[in-house]
């Protein structure tokens, strides 16, 4: 049900969204960032999920032609939700895939020591919460955008 437009917002959302969490937890290597933990294996499906869920929801805020009139409505309270767990399961996706010492809030918060030996093994339940807010805000969207026609009057 999609125009070319919204898929171009999906596909060009998911790539910066992976871009940036990409280059930021350093599980796309570059000179900027620096990680002292090397990635597990999970990171890069949880990474990558994420990425593509977040370009997904970002193609449902696109209408799908000028016309506001054929925009999906939804109610304001739903509008908030998705918004939020949108926004919420990117930032976990962000701290499930980082690492765990690098991490400055964590790093405040636990310590060296502490960033290891409690945030560490948390991150796999952060992505879990992450990959669940983000696809429950995906559910959310697109259940406004069902088509449902009317038949014409004679």
């Amino acid at each position: 049900m999609w125009t070319l437009r919204q898929w171009l917002a999906a596909v060009l959302g998911a790539l910066g969204a992976g871009v940036v969490v990409g280059v930021a937890t350093v599980l796309i290597p570059n000179p900027v960032f620096g990680r002292d933990i090397a990635p597990v294996w999970w990171n890069y499906p949880v990474w990558v999920v994420t990425s593509a869920l977040m370009g997904l929801l970002a193609a449902t805020y696109m209408q799908p032609s000028g016309d506001a009139a054929v925009a999906p409505v939804l109610e304001e309270r739903t509008e908030q939700r998705t918004t939020r767990f949108g926004a919420v399961g990117g930032v976990l996706a962000w701290f499930a895939v980082g690492c765990p010492v690098c991490n400055k809030l964590a790093l405040l918060a636990f310590g060296y020591s502490g960033a290891i030996t409690w945030f560490a093994p948390m991150q796999p339940a952060l992505a879990v919460a992450a990959l669940a807010l983000t696809g429950a805000a995906l559910v959310m969207r697109l259940s406004g955008q069902v088509e449902c026609p009317v038949p014409r009057a004679a």
